[in-house]
């Protein structure tokens, strides 16, 4: 009777606690947030730093079947860092990769989390091989099926190492699978996505440098409802491509390719 109390009262208590760590962290950096344009960067990068040792703790501790809240609770976290310009402006984005070392590890079918972490720790921490090894080690755990539309995992994938590491051949191999994946499902949406990342993945088995490759590539980055920084950013990259991106009367974007890729 006395261990049957506690296998139910333990995993209680530890569950307990990281909700605590969890409620605490999260009160200090709304107070950080409150403050902010008040804020030393040597308060700042103490408030990093603590958060570290918070994520370290959370990636090792027993979860006792509760993965998903830790990910989901961790991703709450990430979404205020990440979201938070006027420090991070200040201190950087370093810490994105460390939030999913956490989230992955604990729900790696997270699928929304692998668009973030294309963006905050390719983008932004300008960590592509992190971002990259991060999915790789997820898709272990992935299957056409299972999410709905992993798929995507495969482009952001391919994304990251077309744009940030300009490896054109393991790009090409990520798209195709992508496309590979996608064919798989009959709705609009799969079979959009199995056209583009196959046609990308054909422009680079022809030509390793295709512009068209890298505009598509940008244009995924452009369309995937990313702060205003990132839709410069994408948009700039574009032009400097040749291509160009215009806005149609409904208000929707186009991009027009170059003549010659």
């Amino acid at each position: 009777m006395l261990l049957s109390r506690q296998a139910i009262v333990t995993p209680l208590i530890i569950c307990a606690c990281i909700l605590g760590v969890g409620l605490i962290q999260f009160s200090r950096l709304q107070k950080l947030i409150n403050s902010k344009q008040f804020a030393s960067l040597e308060t700042l990068e103490k408030e990093i730093k603590s958060e570290n040792i918070r994520l370290d703790f959370l990636e090792k501790i027993p979860s006792f079947g509760y993965d998903n809240f830790i990910a989901d609770l961790v991703y709450l976290n990430f979404l205020q860092y990440f979201g938070d310009d006027e420090v991070r402006d200040k201190t950087g984005y370093s810490l994105s990769p460390e939030y999913f070392e956490v989230i992955l590890e604990r729900d790696p079918r997270f699928l929304a989390a692998y668009q973030s972490l294309s963006i905050s720790t390719s983008l932004y921490a300008a960590m592509p091989e992190r971002a990259i090894a991060l999915s790789e080690k997820g898709l272990k755990s992935l299957s056409p099926s299972v999410p709905e539309k992993s798929y995507y995992v495969w482009r952001y994938k391919g994304i990251d190492e077309l744009l940030f590491l300009g490896n054109a051949q393991a790009a090409q191999k990520s798209f195709a699978t992508a496309a590979n994946w996608a064919s798989n499902f009959s709705d609009a949406e799969s079979q959009l996505i199995a056209n583009t990342s196959q046609r990308t993945a054909e422009f680079l088995s022809l030509n390793p440098n295709s512009k068209y490759a890298q505009i598509s590539s940008w244009a995924i980055v452009l369309n995937n409802q990313v702060d205003q920084r990132s839709r410069k950013r994408a948009i700039a990259a574009i032009e400097a491509l040749g291509g160009k991106v215009i806005t149609t009367p409904e208000g929707n974007r186009k991009i027009i390719f170059p003549p010659k890729d």
